[in-house]
């Protein structure tokens, strides 16, 4: 067998072009040609007042062409409109668990009052029906942890059971309550009737109030090829602000409907919506059921 004889490098070898950087000089083309295709959307946006979507990053549309109006984008007091293919679009709806917006569910043993979390289900159930009638793909997610709480941070614990009533907290069973405290595979971890999944949606469990770190969310996003979301659920501030951040984070297109969400605070639900249209919609867009059933319904996708 011949020894193969191992060649070290001693020094390293200066680059034909390292003196004129050149690889800098490549990198500034990249980013020419990203601000000329910004130059473009903007033109399209001032002419349309509308952010299309943009074709040279995704390709021709899968589905249909729609637009939904979103209020206060890019200034306070507009009106601007997102464009969405429908084949490229999901409705993601967070966390309406039983723990959330039920009795003697977490937030009920938290002492916050549910109606706060609960009253936008009326308006969450509407959306479902128009994205699953227009054919648009429907993502759940929800909220819980292991039952060892292996998954789970111990200061999340001890803080729930300081705050929760008789000093039960999360993966303990309150009195009369339907089971233990956001454990997976207790029936109050369940979602809600009102907006439970159906036979062909997806249901991403998360073991936190985001999706990047703790679930496998962005994968099936990605599977399913996706690149706008819209977006209902609870806690405003909490899990869906969470999630619509990471989303945005990673170039995601996100639209929240402001009433089919909820806080344990009504100050706090406020003071989430505004953070989103700060700086021109610095998280994304914001609208609401009936535009979202108006834009649907003018691009033929409901009858």
């Amino acid at each position: 067998m011949t020894k193969i004889k191992e060649r070290l490098i001693e020094k390293g070898t200066p680059s034909d072009h390292g003196a004129e950087r050149e690889y800098e000089r490549l990198m500034s083309k990249r980013r020419d040609e990203i601000l000329a295709r910004v130059e473009e959307g903007y033109k399209e946006w001032k002419r349309t007042k509308t952010y299309k979507v943009p074709q040279w990053i995704y390709g021709p549309p899968k589905g249909t062409l729609f637009k939904v109006a979103c209020e206060d984008v890019p200034r306070f007091g507009d009106t601007s409109y997102l464009e969405f293919d429908s084949a490229r679009t999901a409705l993601v709806s967070i966390d309406f668990q039983i723990d959330f917006c039920g009795e003697k569910g977490y937030v009920d043993v938290m002492g916050y009052p549910l109606s706060n979390t609960a009253n936008p289900l009326t308006y969450a159930r509407k959306a479902l029906k128009d994205a699953r009638n227009a054919g648009i793909s429907v993502v759940h997610c929800r909220e819980g942890h292991m039952p060892d709480l292996s998954d789970c941070p111990y200061n999340k614990i001890l803080r729930s059971k300081i705050i929760g009533k008789d000093a039960v907290g999360l993966g303990e069973q309150p009195k009369g309550g339907l089971g233990r405290l956001l454990l997976r595979g207790s029936e109050s971890w369940g979602i809600v009737k009102e907006v439970e999944p159906i036979e062909g949606e997806i249901l991403v469990d998360k073991a936190g109030k985001g999706v990047g770190y703790c679930s496998d969310f962005f994968l099936v996003l990605q599977q399913l090829g996706i690149s706008h979301l819209i977006l209902c659920g609870i806690t405003t501030d909490v899990c869906v602000h969470t999630i619509m951040r990471e989303a945005n984070d990673i170039g995601y297109w996100c639209l929240l409907l402001k009433d089919s969400v909820g806080a344990t605070d009504v100050a706090n639900h406020d003071a989430a919506i505004a953070s989103v249209k700060m700086q021109g919609g610095v998280f994304g867009w914001v609208s609401d059921t009936e535009r979202l059933h108006e834009g649907l319904k003018q691009a033929g996708l409901l009858s």
